[in-house]
């Protein structure tokens, strides 16, 4: 009792001292009892509420001047809303001061006017990168960030000498009290070039080497067009560093730059001088694994690759060992990716002797973590399980920062987040414990897809409208509280297109399940689609409706993903049937004008797909895809002579007493006579009968990362596709051929066709060479294609992705492997852009020239424009 009598003393001893410290007397101090307080000065804050954030009472005891009131001056000041504040004793009566505080509030922005700066948009960039919005409070930190701001943008570029001054007056006064207007006076000057990099002390590596090094401070060349000459303090730091890195590629451990100067030779140029010292070459002498128990030395040192005696290389021997990176080979993520998430890795130089060096790598293998929970937080549409099934970590598991990365590919695959935003974070991990936690924090991006577009082309108007919904619930359709507008959630697909013009119509209605009962990747797709075209007059602008052709279409498919060789393989099958027939309908196209044809066809499609880590823009990784599509080879078993089919009597022209006629309508002899070439070719393709392989290849590889978002990506393309016949005295079919040229969309398919992109030349009009002018509708049976695309994003938003894009394409088709020439190529080059948004899907224009002439014209095809809509990304 009495101990915590003490205590109690004790603290209220304690803060009758600290409650006194709070006012005490400064200087020639008197005390004073509050009487009035008033607030003066230019402020547009009630009084009452300035006075009662002061805590100043009347009647209270202060001194003047005092502890107190500079605390509360102090206080006023941190709120970074007033120029100037001062407290005046206005009247005394006896022991009865009033006070007055006097507050200068900061001005508000009225207008902002640029000098120096011409282009309207740089001027509303620079507004908005600074803030500088009408209503904004103008400080001095406001303006002193705002001219660092600048000027550092402009020396990014080049402009070592840019200077910004920035002065500020008074608003007129019938725009309100305390406004100001604002000038920002920018002097960008001319753009600072390297005339001169000139390195001291190297004996060992060259100059131009040393020179090659430095990726981004590049001494002025004119032959040298893809990299200007500018001095950036910022890039030059990195180049530095990246000069010491080459040297210990070489094997100059002790290698550093003893000093560096700039000097200005004039207005536009500067020199650059940097004095290295090489020190001496070093090679590898020992390396021994110290703490390791779960791999042998043996199995680490294969994995490190660095042998006795071998030339000292520090970034790679540090990038074997260290590297965290997903797709680097090191022991760090060998250990990371079999449990040993709290695994830590040394590399120790143990001795160093004439020029050798003895490693010791120093393991701490930790315990072997597993995951303890997984949980998901973000997703508002998207049912739980929907998301769980394509996560590569489970709970139990042991620990994967392979798995962890897999995880975050199938989820930004699904196209139902924003790739950009999906981010894992982990949760309590205990490394005496060996668990953690894994979140998993998603955005939902709109997974639904409208397409409504019309314009003129092909004869007259053409209107489309799409529905994709790509996130679709199939059991929601029997429960009325999961419309809105349609059910969402279980990862399913449904799309609805319909498309008319003038002369044609097409319809086509698809389901995708990629779950079929919920357990196993294996997806089911199904399809409908029905077109039909009447006979157009280009000359009359007229369509025939007496004379069609109808295509009437299904398929059922079944894909699964494998998990061999590797876990990116899905293995496809379908199965398809299209009838196809004509009323009348006579074209150069189809050797038959009245009949049908029937197409029953077996495809088998092997896709492998690592790219990483958003569908639209990816960074790396490669795709691959290998399908074949098969008919039944009726020929082997129909017992028909394809060779003498217009030999055969049934297939002659006869009058109406049956004999044998010519074209004419005059008799002749059987030897005399002209088959019918509509029932020969009615007979020839009542069932088709081909087989087509197909190969495409893409490759993704990130060449610059500029910070954040913005890595600079090369696509590398090429593809090859093959349609063949079993039997050659039957031939190849007129159907199921191959179109190249433009922007590689057809509006409609009534044959099997595939159009292939090739941008820089009018749609379809890469033929073979051989072919007359006229030749375009009749497709090809071979075609190849390689194309190289360097991409930028733009952004990469939830609300819209977009990316430019520079290109080179070539590619041919031929009739036979007689012609077939992979380098006799159609060639073209333009520049492009893209935007996703997720409620239209993909939009993009291409601007491409074509370096070589077409089938019935001389000279280069020149400059054309693509629109693309909806084509992969």
């Amino acid at each position: 009792m009495t101990k915590k009598i003490f205590i109690l003393f004790a603290f209220f001893f304690i803060f009758s001292i600290a409650a006194k410290a709070q006012d005490l007397p400064l200087g020639d101090s008197k005390k004073y009892t509050i009487g009035e307080i008033k607030v003066t000065g230019t402020t547009t804050y009630n009084e009452k509420t300035v006075i009662a954030y002061t805590g100043l009472k009347k009647g209270e005891e202060i001194y003047i001047p005092g502890e107190k009131l500079r605390s509360i001056i102090n206080k006023l000041w941190s709120l970074d809303l007033f120029s100037d504040i001062n407290f005046y004793l206005t009247n005394v009566d006896g022991n009865v001061a009033d006070l007055e505080l006097e507050i200068k509030e900061v001005p508000v922005l009225y207008q902002v006017k640029f000098d120096g700066v011409k282009k309207k948009s740089e001027r509303d960039k620079l507004i908005d990168e600074n803030g500088l919005k009408p209503g904004v409070k103008v400080t001095e930190n406001l303006i002193t960030t705002t001219k660092n701001y600048i000027e550092n943008k402009y020396r990014k570029e080049g402009y070592f000498n840019a200077d910004v001054a920035i002065r500020t007056s008074e608003a007129n006064d019938s725009v309100g009290a305390n406004k100001v207007n604002m000038v920002v006076d920018i002097n960008q000057g001319n753009r600072v070039k390297i005339s001169d990099i000139n390195f001291i002390g190297n004996e060992e590596l060259s100059d131009s080497k040393l020179k090659g090094t430095m990726k981004k401070t590049k001494q002025k060349n004119p032959l040298r067009f893809w990299k200007r000459s500018k001095f950036v303090r910022a890039d030059y730091q990195t180049d530095k560093a990246a000069l010491i890195d080459k040297y210990k590629e070489e094997g100059f451990r002790d290698a550093r730059i003893i000093s560096d100067s700039l000097v200005k030779k004039d207005d536009e140029t500067i020199a650059l001088t940097i004095n290295l010292e090489e020190g001496n070459r070093y090679f590898v002498g020992n390396i021994d694994f110290l703490g390791n128990a779960a791999y042998t030395d043996d199995q680490l040192s294969r994995l490190l690759g660095v042998k006795k005696r071998d030339v000292y290389n520090g970034v790679v021997i540090d990038e074997r060992i260290q590297s965290r990176e997903p797709n680097k080979t090191s022991i760090a993520n060998i250990y990371q990716n079999n449990g040993y998430l709290f695994s830590n890795i040394d590399l120790v130089e143990t001795n160093v002797y004439n020029d050798t060096i003895d490693f010791e790598v120093r393991i701490v293998e930790g315990k072997e973590a597993y995951f303890d929970e997984i949980r998901v937080t973000g997703n508002t549409k998207t049912k739980d399980h929907v998301i769980y099934r394509e996560m590569r970590t489970k709970p139990g598991q042991k620990y994967s920062q392979e798995a962890v990365v897999a995880t975050i590919r199938e989820l930004g695959a699904l196209g139902f987040f924003d790739a950009e935003q999906l981010n894992p974070e982990f949760v309590d991990p205990d490394p005496r414990e060996g668990t953690l936690s894994l979140e998993y924090q998603v955005v939902e991006s709109g997974a639904s897809q409208i397409e409504l577009q019309g314009g003129y082309g092909g004869g007259g108007f053409i209107g489309t409208l799409g529905l994709s919904f790509n996130n679709f619930s199939i059991q929601g359709l029997f429960d009325k509280d999961a419309y809105t507008p349609v059910p969402m959630g279980d990862g399913q697909t449904l799309s609805l297109r319909a498309q008319a013009s003038t002369f044609y119509q097409t319809y086509s209605l698809s389901f995708r399940e990629p779950w079929l009962g919920g357990k196993r990747p294996v997806s089911l797709s199904t399809s409908f689609s029905y077109t039909r075209q009447f006979l157009f007059d280009y000359v009359n602008r007229e369509a025939d409706k007496s004379r069609s052709f109808d295509i009437l279409g299904v398929n059922v498919g079944l894909a699964k993903r494998l998990t061999d060789p590797d876990q990116y393989v899905t293995l496809s099958n379908v199965v398809g049937f299209q009838r196809y027939n004509l009323n009348n309908y006579n074209t150069g196209l189809f050797t038959f004008g009245n009949g049908h044809s029937n197409n029953l066809y077996y495809k088998l499609g092997i896709i492998r797909d690592n790219t990483a880590f958003n569908p639209i823009f990816p960074t790396q990784g490669s795709k691959f895809d290998f399908s074949a599509k098969f008919t039944p080879p009726y020929s082997l078993w129909n017992g028909v002579d394809y060779a003498n089919l217009q030999d055969m009597d049934e297939y002659q022209l006869r009058d109406d007493n049956g004999n044998l006629i010519n074209y004419e309508g005059h008799r002749v002899t059987p030897e005399n006579s002209v088959p019918d070439q509509e029932k020969v070719d009615q007979k020839k393709y009542n069932w088709l009968e081909f087989y087509k392989i197909k190969l495409a290849g893409s490759w993704y590889e990130t060449l610059a990362n500029f910070g954040g978002n913005s890595n600079l990506v090369l696509k590398t393309h090429a593809e090859f596709g093959f349609l063949g016949a079993y039997n050659n005295e039957r031939g190849v079919p007129p159907f199921e051929r191959f179109y190249l040229g433009g922007d590689g969309l057809g509006s409609y398919s009534l044959d099997g066709r595939e159009t292939i992109q090739l941008r820089g030349y009018p749609n379809q009009s890469v033929v073979p060479l051989d072919r007359p002018a006229d030749s375009r509708d009749d497709g090809a049976v071979i075609y190849n294609k390689y194309s190289l695309e360097l991409r930028f994003p733009i952004t990469l938003k939830q609300a819209a992705s977009i990316y430019a894009l520079s290109f080179l394409e070539a590619g041919a088709t031929y009739d036979n492997f007689r012609d077939y020439n992979p380098f006799q190529l159609n060639r073209s080059a333009g520049v492009g852009l893209r935007i996703f948004m997720p409620t239209f899907g993909l939009l993009g224009i291409d601007f491409g020239y074509g370096f070589d002439d077409v089938v019935g014209q001389q000279g280069p095809n020149g400059w054309e424009t693509h629109f693309i809509i909806g084509q992969q990304f």
